[in-house]
């Protein structure tokens, strides 16, 4: 964590003198922030107005040596030609022929990688690394999120009191982009009132599938069978795969037999939350949920997700049938 906002910092800092690097690598699961850095980063490479020295390139299927034919084109009026490529796995596989031209790349050449899974031990990595800078653009932590939130509802004059925005982050989860969308939709529902209330969350604010698996997973570990299944009918009717449901569930399932464990050692919440990768506002809902478990009880429901998923696999049972008889079982 210190690295990163070292890091921020310096690309910051790049980004408001225009000492810029010639190669930036932006990776990591925040979507949102990916592209906000990507965005600020183009425009500061290219200035205003510049698209002809601009070439964007995404997917799996970006041929290396036209990339680097196009570095190696000089510039049309202007100090830099940028390229710019998106989610092509290099990072992974394929990678190794630009790692060797980013050893002594065109000097008007500059790159921007953004990729949301990266292998440190590729050659295109170390190339970058050795080259340019990374950012590895993470979920920011429980008090970071917090401030952003409050900060985007002061834009448009709304405040929120701190036990309501606990419940509006439960209710969205951490994903930044997500968090975005509902608080416009809170801005737009209060209208001219200047505070947003925990009703408004709930009458305005969309559950995440992930809150709902929670809210299933809770009803099983309080053995309310029939809420259970209402949850995983509402599931349903959004369209979420059955095999879908079941992967989370059994991800719920692991998460708090780790929580588990880790509460056993002794570990409060905010460090079984850095352990786990979740916030420090989830960590403690889990500990709560993995109160109500025995360590047995986490194990057995594990496998049983495994026996389920093998149910399917090998067509003893359909997909909707197999998870509904999975909750019934851990909710009697």
């Amino acid at each position: 964590m210190i690295e990163y906002t070292i890091n921020m910092k310096k690309l910051n800092e790049e980004i408001r003198t225009g000492q810029l690097k010639q190669v930036y690598l932006l990776c990591g699961e925040e979507a949102y922030l990916r592209r906000q850095y990507r965005d600020r980063i183009k425009k500061a490479l290219m200035g205003d107005g510049d698209l002809m020295n601009l070439h964007c390139f995404e997917g799996k299927g970006i041929v290396p040596g036209e990339v680097i034919d196009l570095a190696q084109t000089m510039p049309f009026l202007a100090e830099r030609r940028v390229l710019v490529i998106e989610n092509s796995g290099f990072f992974k596989k394929g990678g190794e022929e630009l790692a060797v031209y980013l050893d002594a790349p065109s000097p008007t050449a500059f790159f921007l990688f953004v990729e949301p899974e990266i292998d440190k031990r590729s050659k295109l990595y170390k190339a970058v690394s050795a080259k340019g800078r990374i950012i590895e653009c993470k979920t920011p932590d429980e008090a970071t999120l917090k401030r952003w939130v409050v900060e985007l509802l002061a834009r448009d004059g709304k405040r929120i009191t701190q036990r309501d925005l606990d419940f509006f982050l439960e209710k969205t989860g951490t994903d930044m982009e997500n968090i975005r969308g509902e608080v416009e939709k809170l801005v737009c529902y209060c209208m001219d009132r200047d505070v947003v209330t925990a009703q408004d969350i709930e009458e305005i604010c969309v559950r995440q599938v992930g809150s709902r698996i929670f809210d299933m997973v809770e009803a099983v570990a309080d053995k309310r069978q029939r809420q259970a299944m209402e949850l995983y009918y509402d599931l349903l009717t959004l369209k979420e795969p059955p095999m879908r449901i079941l992967f989370l569930i059994a991800r719920q399932f692991n998460l708090l037999l780790q929580v588990k464990e880790l509460k056993n050692k002794g570990y409060d919440a905010n460090t079984i939350g850095a352990k786990t990768g979740l916030a420090g506002f989830i960590a403690r809902k889990y500990v709560s949920q993995a109160s109500k478990f025995k360590e047995a009880e986490l194990r057995k429901a594990l496998a049983d997700c495994v026996e389920t998923e093998e149910a399917v696999k090998t067509g003893r049972m359909n997909d909707v049938m197999s998870v509904e008889l999975l909750i019934v079982k851990r909710s009697m």
